[in-house]
């Protein structure tokens, strides 16, 4: 198991080299620093001189990967991409455009994106996997048609359908909870029910609908036949039999969705006004900041990797055929 761990942390390495040099090859494609400078500047104070001090204050006056003008490594560490990329190994993320601390940034932004993301993660498992076994209970039912059927039509309706809906119809009509907003030390469970609830009914159609499909899949096997032949109950196949022969295509799909509790949701974060992650790498993309969109880029990397990983690490637990050599 250790040197598995050891073996995919190494493959790692390689990846996020890869990753980090393709966006920044992309960036600077579609972005020169002559264009960031005048983005910077503002039209009113773009001249060449304005434009060359810029790019020499934020670094950005070096050839990007090969500086013929020096020797030795020289003409490799005093580059563009090393001393804005390669030093994100050592997590040094720098300053953004703007000239505020990222690191500062990324760790105060972090918990608003938690906040809403844990509970909806949680929640939405939860009722996703409930909801898909009582369908997989009444299967080749009247109850499951029309299930399938609410599925496909949840499935089918735009995500900021279901923002401006609950926005208009839980906060403004009924009242409950505010509309927009976020506040650390006065009651922040105001400001997170409803992007909870938005993002937990949002998720219903296409969740509930793959879960189901996965139980079925177990539902007709050889030893759920056998179980049922013996007599037992439809609640003890359901929870003692299916739900754990599902674990691993489940740990899979969850796999996914690991980046996003730290990077935040851009559209839940930017509509109710969330100073998280995820309106921070929005706010980047909007002012061409390409400073904090490299660091969200290569955190997001390392978070899909580790994520990886632990869910190979978690088939073992699902499943004590798998073991990791």
């Amino acid at each position: 198991m250790f040197a598995y761990i050891i073996r995919r942390l190494l493959y790692a390495i390689p990846i996020l080299i890869g990753v980090n040099l393709l966006t920044f090859t992309l960036f600077f494609v579609v972005n020169s620093p002559d264009d960031m400078a005048r983005s910077q500047l503002g039209e009113k104070y773009v001249t060449p001189a304005a434009i060359a001090n810029w790019k020499q204050k934020n670094g950005y006056d070096k050839p990007l990967f090969l500086n013929d003008g020096s020797s030795g490594l020289g003409a490799l560490t005093d580059t563009i991409f090393f001393a804005k990329s390669l030093k994100l190994f050592a997590f040094d993320f720098g300053r953004s455009e703007s000239g505020r601390d990222i690191t500062t940034d990324v760790s105060t932004r972090m918990w608003p994106s938690l906040a809403v993301a844990l509970p909806s993660f949680a929640v939405g498992i939860c009722v996703n996997i409930c909801v898909a076994l009582m369908v997989v209970m009444f299967r080749a039912t009247a109850l499951d048609r029309w299930a399938v059927f609410v599925f496909v039509s949840l499935m089918s309706i735009s995500y900021l359908f279901y923002i401006i809906g609950g926005q208009y119809l839980v906060a403004k009509q009924w009242m409950l909870v505010p509309i927009s907003g976020f506040d650390p030390d006065f009651q922040p469970w105001k400001f997170l029910i409803l992007p909870v609830l938005v993002s937990v009914v949002s998720g219903i159609g296409s969740g509930a609908r793959w879960y189901r499909t996965l139980f079925l899949e177990e539902a007709g096997q050889d030893y759920v036949r056998t179980a049922r032949a013996k007599g037992a109950s439809e609640i003890s196949i359901l929870f003692r039999h299916i739900l754990p022969n599902a674990l691993i295509p489940i740990l899979t799909g969850i796999v996914v969705l690991i980046p996003s509790l730290f990077m935040g949701s851009l559209l839940i974060e930017s509509f109710f006004g969330i100073p998280g992650l995820g309106s921070y790498m929005l706010d980047a993309i909007r002012s061409q900041d390409f400073a904090i969109v490299r660091s969200m880029v290569f955190i997001g990397s390392i978070l899909y990797i580790l994520g990886l990983i632990l869910t190979d690490i978690s088939y073992t637990w699902a499943d004590p055929r798998v073991r990791l050599s």
